[in-house]
């Protein structure tokens, strides 16, 4: 088998949540959006995860990412940005409130609100048009109001232990199949 074939088989392999790890996907009752939950007993299982979401990323885009401080958000951002092949140091944007990267396939802001105390103040940070241009990754994305896209994909995690969290996830229903077991990233 080639290297590139074995890649390939190891990339699937991490991203197969296996069955025990993620409960069934709900369609609601709009049936335009979805809940999921899913066990990340580990990192490996978070950087999977954020494989998944990079894999079906595209411009216009908003994945509002939730929880407490050191609940993983931030994690999960750079396992998104490395799959989409960000080499360079990814910060966690607390102080700059916003930093840009350019991936081959679109650009990506990520930004973190935790500072902001006035939804107003998104106005001023450019998200209608780093939405027009690419995808952004919003931590603490409460601090937006009503700012915050309607057809955000919205992904809660929770430490449930030293490197294990509980992902509670909702969105457009077309996020639905990147959760449901033995999805690919696309």
């Amino acid at each position: 088998m080639s290297d590139r074939h074995a890649g390939i088989n190891r990339l699937e392999d991490a991203l197969r949540l296996p069955p025990h790890r993620a409960t069934t996907v709900v369609m609601l009752t709009d049936s335009h959006s979805f809940l999921s939950r899913i066990t990340l007993p580990d990192l490996t299982a978070t950087k999977a995860l954020g494989m998944r979401v990079a894999g079906r990323l595209q411009i216009g885009d908003t994945v509002a990412l939730k929880g407490d401080l050191g609940a993983g958000k931030t994690t999960l951002a750079r396992a998104i940005l490395r799959t989409l092949t960000v080499a360079e140091s990814v910060p966690s944007p607390t102080f700059t409130l916003v930093q840009t990267y350019e991936t081959p396939r679109l650009a990506v802001r990520h930004y973190d609100l935790y500072r902001i105390e006035n939804p107003r103040d998104i106005d001023e940070l450019g998200l209608d048009e780093a939405l027009e241009e690419g995808a952004v990754l919003i931590e603490w994305p409460e601090h937006a109001g009503s700012r915050l896209p309607g057809d955000a994909l919205q992904i809660a995690l929770t430490a449930t232990g030293a490197q294990s969290r509980l992902a509670d996830i909702t969105g457009p229903a077309r996020w639905a199949p990147v959760f449901t077991e033995g999805a690919l990233v696309r």
